[in-house]
């Protein structure tokens, strides 16, 4: 029995040391192998891999696909005028050689992040310090963030390599700070306001000026109807006239008595018309009292 027991015992920890010496390294990362503590082996393919033991061998391993950074800080930075600015940006890098990055950075992926936003921020500033927010807002940004892919790109690819590679460095934003941005807006406003009262103004103007121009023109059409009112009408005066003093020479006493009637219309054609006269000797009535007109005194 205790043979028994030996036995399984020493299959046990023949396994446990075993599997203490085996490893496996996915596709997505790169197996480092420490030898008391130095690097005695990078692994970049993928597999089932051997070593020795704890603690004479340990393995660590490193992520070597695509990391993205994104910034995490929102400090303002100066422009060429002066202007207080605060950008988000993100960079897309990867980890090449997995030895120069753990003597030069350090032993994991936020290691590498926390150097490298130092860099990009610090070229961030300084080729921000060169340019006015004209040009950072305008298509100039993108030759700005190649100048600062290429000052990190000398950084980490420098005396002492980082063993990285900076794949991309993109603005997602660029705004003033929020003291800034408020006075902006209100500066704005302010102009809309302006251009919108101008253009009231103008409109007003322009609606006087067309009031006006359209009245003139009413003034001037009645005006000149008027004129051709009277015109017609002083010609069908005269027509009138002309044709009333050739029937009346034809017939003087019809002449005498047509106009007796038509005063007659005039003075008492209306009710409530009153005339005090006398129509036994009055002229007015000769017409009704059926006397001759008075003959016309003989021309001498």
């Amino acid at each position: 029995m205790n043979r028994i027991g030996f036995i399984a015992a020493s299959v046990l920890i023949v396994l446990a040391l075993l599997s203490s010496m085996l490893f496996v390294v996915d596709q997505r990362q790169f197996g480092v192998v420490y030898a008391l503590g130095q690097i005695r082996q990078v692994i970049t393919e993928p597999g089932l891999h051997f070593k020795l033991p704890p603690p004479f061998q340990n393995v660590r391993y490193i992520d070597k696909r695509l990391l993205t950074l994104d910034s995490v800080d929102a400090e303002p930075m100066l422009t060429a005028e002066k202007q207080r600015v605060v950008i988000d940006w993100f960079v897309r890098w990867r980890i090449t050689d997995p030895s120069q990055y753990i003597r030069n950075v350090g032993l994991d992926e936020q290691a590498g992040a926390i150097q490298i936003n130092r860099v990009v921020r610090n070229a961030f500033q300084e080729e921000i310090n060169r340019r006015t927010v004209s040009e950072l807002l305008s298509s100039r940004r993108e030759q700005l963030m190649a100048d600062v892919k290429r000052e990190v790109q000398e950084v980490v690819k420098g005396a002492n390599p980082w063993g990285i590679d900076v794949v991309d460095v993109r603005i997602t934003r660029a705004d003033y700070v929020e003291a800034i941005t408020e006075s902006v807006y209100r500066r704005m406003e302010a102009e809309r306001k302006r251009v919108a009262n101008e253009l009231r103004s103008t409109g007003a103007a322009e609606g006087e000026k067309i009031r006006a121009d359209a009245d003139r023109q009413r003034e001037i059409t009645v005006a000149n109807a008027y004129r051709d009112a009277q015109k017609v009408k002083g010609e069908g005066d005269a027509q009138a006239s002309a044709i009333y003093n050739e029937a009346f020479s034809r017939d003087p006493q019809f002449a005498q008595f047509y106009r007796s009637l038509e005063a007659y219309k005039t003075s008492v054609g209306k009710r409530g018309d009153v005339l005090v006269l006398d129509p036994s000797t009055s002229e007015f009535f000769r017409a009704f009292r059926g006397a001759a007109p008075a003959p016309a005194p003989a021309a001498r």
